[in-house]
């Protein structure tokens, strides 16, 4: 068993935080491309937009990430997280490393007020999908969710 930890990104783990999102985007079958990835990343921790935490082996060496928006639920009235992006590398697949990230999301969230967490995975993952109920998540089975694409 590894030992895991976890921190805040910071912009100095730009580099680090961006080929883990490129590794990230590619897992959903998006072309590898570094250049957007350091942008967008680093656009949302210089911006304040969301929170990104930093999964770390004993060797201090970055084996995955989650990124949460925050948000509101209009119905509860409160703010929420949707945590919107989770990956771990995948030789450290399998060492609970999702599980610590998750547990760390958690407790951020609680620190910040947040009245629940949100998220989505592919109909396919079911290797997520049993990490999620495992720490308690429940799969909506009352709403359906939709998506637009724009076109400017």
């Amino acid at each position: 068993m590894i030992t895991i930890q976890i921190r805040t990104a910071t912009i100095a783990d730009l580099d680090v935080v961006a080929s883990l999102f490129d590794a990230y985007r590619q897992f959903y079958e998006q072309p590898t491309d570094l250049a957007l990835a350091t942008r967008f990343i680093g656009e949302r921790i210089q911006n304040n937009e969301s929170m990104i935490l930093l999964a770390s082996n004993d060797l201090q060496q970055a084996v995955g990430f989650c990124q949460l928006y925050p948000t509101f639920c209009s119905v509860e009235a409160k703010p929420i997280y949707s945590l919107y992006d989770l990956f771990v590398v995948p030789n450290a697949r399998r060492h609970g490393v999702a599980r610590v990230l998750l547990q760390a999301a958690e407790r951020l969230a609680a620190e910040n007020g947040k009245a629940r967490m949100d998220l989505t995975t592919a109909k396919t993952n079911q290797p997520a999908q049993a990490a999620y109920e495992s720490l308690g998540w429940i799969r909506d089975d009352v709403f359906y969710a939709y998506s637009k694409r724009i076109t400017n």
